[in-house]
Order: structure tokens, then sequence, then C-alpha cells
């Protein structure tokens, strides 16, 4: 195909002339982009005539106004809308609360569990490269005469996520029929556990460091009312013209719907709320496939009333369906929220529906009137008996539970000193490999400590500069500024953590980096670059330029070989010349003029004394101290003298 001159491209993207070449001929009705018309124009948009001589961006025909560029459009409808009184759109921590309006939410969470098999079949579950309808059993597609048989393995996960949230284990329970007619169901009914579940009366609680809002305080405790087992249904892919395929590989899958109690009132509260029952899950093994993967969705129901509404009740709820973000959680919220008020203020009545989000929008649309249990009508399934859990498994199930993202979270946090949003992010990052890899650390660490005959102990502070460089310095490593990875050596650009804490980076490499950083034997600067070196691949085995770090440092003569107290106040002395002004503020602090000590005067001067010095010889802390106790003991008397 031709290249398009750039000259018939600006033509058509500054004033909406279509060149009458090719496949486009005819145009019925006149075009939406064409900014000015005429004959002219008109001709050459439909192809017929010539184009017109003059292209340039402001031109425009004899007798009309100036074309206007889009871009400036835009800036000018901004400027109106702010005239007239026009509001920008608040911030997500600013739009938590409606002032004299109460939200309420409730949230059923679907989890895939993480089993081999579908719930009523002996047909595996499909991994996301697996051929579509490849992995389907008899009973899954509904044939005449197939019937459900209950996979008792796929009870394991739900049981544990049921005992992570702090659930009540129901030792009978049964499965019912949910009927509703759609091609994704090929049997006409869902099989669920809607009058007898496994799992009641559960509760979960969020703290400050969930992403709670503000306004809930320092935590909120949300109650569980139900968690029940239920079969997922097909895969339905969108094609071209109305058409619909059907991908019956995810018929069956089993699935657990966590239904929570409309204790949560605002929109981040929800948010937090999905992404902790996702890291609950995944560490109790029950699912293993979060939101980005498909393998867990939520539905939230919302509903408002005015604050002073003497009765109490809540507000009629709507239902939006599917959404696959924590965002998307928090702004269908904040949407449909303000779509209620709105119909309330203006004497409208709130529906009972169900809507569905698109993410990017800023409003939810209807989908379809709200379904009750007479629509749906639930009854006991004739093909399936009771399921009865035995105190034996349970008493095993807790046994084995391992530590809960909590009190993890409390032992990173009291045992190392980490902050907690420095904690929460270590639970979180690469599905928990990377806290894994911070143990790798902390352990391979305390080796080199032992092996150099040195106390080890976590007062001194290496954990959490073992923290500090586990979560920041490896991010930088593959951001977009250091993406120069040595193909020969390196097999990807990313970290490739895995959930053993298995790292391109290998802990040790990183461990005795931290171990001479910490002991003051290399600088911060040589020990990123070593870093780097590592990422890449210089560092880490025979074949290599370096065997391991130590030989690194030795062959590049990388060793920190600090400056003496002396030539430290030699430097001092320099970089204070001139900077009496600077002094007085010391000066007054002494007098007590000043309420607090001028740090940010010190550091200037300890800035300029790091770029007189040598390079690789100083270190800022040396600086700061020596820098201080001249300015106490010799330089405020010099000025008093001069004085």
């Amino acid at each position: 195909m031709p290249r398009i001159p750039a000259s018939e491209l600006s033509g058509y993207l500054l004033r909406g002339r279509i060149c009458g070449r090719g496949c486009l001929h005819t145009i019925k009705g006149p075009s939406p982009v064409l900014l000015a018309t005429s004959s002219r124009q008109s001709r050459h948009a439909s192809g017929h005539g010539h184009p017109a001589t003059d292209r340039s961006p402001g031109a425009a025909l004899e007798g009309q106004a100036p074309i206007v560029p889009y871009r400036k459009q835009l800036k000018d409808q901004a400027k109106a809308l702010k005239a007239a009184g026009g509001k920008k759109k608040k911030a997500k921590a600013d739009n938590q609360t409606v002032p004299g309006w109460e939200l309420t939410v409730g949230i059923e969470i679907h989890a895939q569990l993480n089993t081999t098999k579908k719930l009523f079949s002996p047909a595996p579950v499909s991994s996301a490269n697996d051929p579509p309808n490849q992995n389907v059993a008899l009973f899954d597609l509904a044939l005449p005469g197939s019937q459900p048989v209950f996979q008792e393995e796929t009870l394991i996960p739900a049981l544990r996520a049921a005992l992570a949230l702090d659930c009540d284990i129901q030792r009978v329970s049964s499965f019912d029929r949910k009927h509703y007619f759609h091609w994704d169901q090929p049997s006409g009914y869902q099989i669920t556990q809607y009058y007898e579940p496994f799992a009641r009366n559960g509760k979960i609680v969020l703290y400050a460091r969930d992403g709670i809002a503000p306004q809930d305080g320092e935590e909120v405790l949300v109650g569980i009312k139900q968690i029940q087992m239920e079969q997922d249904t097909a895969k339905t892919i969108a094609q071209p013209g109305e058409v619909h395929w059907l991908d019956f590989n995810r018929v069956g899958v089993p699935l657990i719907e966590i239904i929570t109690e409309p204790h949560i009132h605002h929109p981040a509260t929800a948010a937090a709320l999905v992404r902790k029952v996702q890291l609950l899950l995944h560490s109790v093994d029950a699912c293993v496939l979060g939101m980005e993967a498909g393998g867990l969705r939520a539905d939230v129901n919302v509903s408002v009333r005015r604050a002073d509404d003497p009765t109490g009740a809540l507000g009629t709820r709507t239902e939006i369906k599917n959404l696959s973000s924590f965002k998307a959680v928090e702004d269908a919220i904040i949407a449909e929220r303000d779509r209620q008020i709105d119909l309330l203020e203006k004497g409208g009545t709130v529906e009972g529906e169900t809507r569905g989000w698109s993410l990017g929008s800023t409003e939810t649309r209807r989908l379809r009137g709200k379904e009750g249990e007479v629509d749906y009508r639930y009854m006991p399934d004739p093909d399936l008996g009771p399921v009865v859990i035995g105190e034996d498994l349970i008493a095993h199930l807790e046994a084995s539970m391992g530590i809960l993202p909590d009190v993890e979270v409390e032992g990173l946090i009291n045992t190392y000193g980490l902050s907690s949003k420095d904690a929460v992010s270590l639970m979180q990052l690469d599905d928990g490999g990377r806290l894994q890899y911070f143990y790798n650390v902390l352990d391979a660490l305390e080796a080199r400590t032992s092996q150099a005959g040195m106390p080890a102990g976590n007062g001194d502070g290496a954990a959490l500069l073992a923290a500090n460089w586990c979560l920041h310095e490896l991010g930088k490593l593959t951001s977009a500024s250091s993406r120069e990875v040595d193909t020969e050596h390196a097999s990807g650009e990313g970290l490739e953590i895995s959930p053993s804490g298995e790292c391109r980076v290998a802990a040790s490499d990183l461990a005795d980096i931290l171990f001479f950083l910490h002991r003051r034997r290399i600088t911060a600067n040589v020990a990123k670059d070593l870093l780097w070196s590592v990422f890449r691949g210089d560092v880490g085995a025979a074949s290599r330029p370096f065997v391991d770090v130590e030989s690194a440092i030795d062959k590049g003569d990388l060793w920190f070989r600090e400056l003496s107290a002396d030539e430290y106040a030699q430097i001092a002395d320099v970089a204070v010349r001139g900077e009496e002004k600077v002094l007085r503020e010391f000066e007054k602090f002494r007098d007590g003029g000043s309420k607090a000590y001028p740090q940010g005067k010190l550091m200037y001067l300890v800035g300029k004394m790091m770029r007189l010095g040598p390079d690789g010889r100083m270190d800022p802390r040396s600086a700061e101290r020596v820098l201080r106790s001249r300015i106490e003991n010799h330089y405020l008397a010099e000025l008093g003298t001069r004085a």
C-alpha cells in the first residue's frame, strides 16, 4: 500500500478533507469531521473535483470563519465549563462520602478454587493455553442421561478459604439448582448451595494499612454471611456481527461465592476488602489466580439513603456484575452511588436491577431487571446427596493452615522494624514471592555474617536494609531506564521471582552486597553498580567475568577507604568559607532564637563537602557528624569573635 502524503493526512486530521483516490468514493450526508463546508469541499470529500490549494492548518475558504484546531476547541470547552461553575473530577481520597447521604455496600466474590478437577465431573480444569472445548465431560455439556458426581478433592481448598475467613464450618451441607436460561449455561440451571452452604458467619478485619477509607479509622470489621460452592459457566467470546462463540472448557469449574454482610460504607474500603480476600485465599492455597488472571470476580450491591432518615431502612439496592479489578470495584461504586443520589434528589426512585460496568467508564449501565428467589426457582438438586464434613478433616486443615497475612505483617513490623506499608508491599508483590526472597536474603546474610565470625542480630538494621533493597532497589532494575540487559548472559528482562523466592538476582549475591554495604566496606553507589552487574549476569558463575561479589570488588578495587577525621575537618573548613549567613542560623538556634535545629542548612553544607571531597572515599554520615561537631565547637566561636 503506498504511503499517504503528509499533506493529505493533515487535510483529513485538521480540516476533515478526505482524499477521493482509493477505496473512499462516496460519503452519504455531511461528514461529522468537517469543520467547514462548501460546495468545493463537498465535491472533494465525495471523490469529485480537486483538493483545495491551501492546506495550512488554519486555512479557511473565502467568506468563512477560520478553522479552529480540535485541541484548542477542547481547551476552550474546559475554560467555558470552569467559568460556568463546572467542577473537576474529585480525587478518590476526597470522594468517599457525599454530604447528607449514607452509602451501603455488600459484596459477592466469586473465586476459582485451586483444583485439578471440575466440581461435578472428572474433566480436568483447563489452563489459559488449552484449545477451546477440549476439557469437557458429558455432564458439562448437559447431554441427556448424564449425572453429576461430586469430586471430593474440590472441598479441600474451599474449606481452607472458609477457615481463613474465620467461618463456622457446617457439618452437613447440600446443593441446589438455580434456574435461569442463558447460552453459557447448557443445562438451564446452575448448581450452587443456596439453602445449606458449607460455611457461615465469618468475618474479616480490615486495617488502615489495607487501604480502607480514612473515614473508617484504624480498622473496620466486615461480616461474612456465608460461603457456598458452585459451578462456573461457559466462556463467551464476542465476535463481529453480534456473533458469540462458546468455550465449554470453563463449564463446571469449581467456584466459591463469598457473600458479605452490608457492612461497608465507603468505596475505598470495598476495594480493600476484595484485595485482602484475594491475598487471604492465595496465602492458604485456596485460589491461586487473582483478578488480573480472571480467577476472581466481584459483584457489588449498592444502595444509598439519606443520613437523617428516621426509619433507618436501607435504600433499594442495585447489583453491578463481574467487576474484574480493584480499581473497577471502587470506580463502579462511586459512579452508581452518584447516579442513585442524583436520581433521588430529582424526585425519582431507584429500581432494583442488575447493572454493568466497563473499564474507563464514568457511569454504570442497565443490563436487566433484578431477579429474585422466585425467578430463580431454587430447589434441592435430586441427583446430589448431602456433603458431610468430618471433625478430623477440619482439625487437620486448621493445624496445617500456616501463617495468615495479618500475622505475617505484624511479624515484619515488630521483628524487623518495617513500616506497615513496606510490610504489606512485601506480602503482595510477585504473589508472595518477594517476601520469600526477602527471607532467603536474610538467611544468606546471617550465614555470611557467621562465616565472617561476627555476631548476627536483627537489631543492627541489617534486616531493614535488606527489606529496602528487596522492595526498591530490585524494582529499579526493571524500570524503563535500566533495560540494558546483556542478552548473552541474561534470560529475560524481569526479576523472575518464583513463589519459593528464587530470583535472577540470587539471594546469596544480594546478601554479599548488603554485608559489605552494612559494614561500610563499600559505598551505596558501588553497591548499586554491583547489583546491576549481578542482574546483567556479569557476576555469579565461573564462566562469567566475576565468580562472586567479593572478587568483583577486588578486581575493580572498589573497597571503601574512608577519609580520616582530620581530612573530613579540612574539607569542612573549605565548605563553610563564605557561608557566614548559613552559620548564623546555627547561632540563632544555640541562643534560643530558633525553634528547630536547622537540619536543612546542615545538609546543604554536607552536600558541599561531598562535592569537594574525593569520589568514593566519603561517607555522608561521617561528613555530617564531623561538620556538626566543627560548627558547635569551632565555627560558632569564630563568628562570635568576629562580631
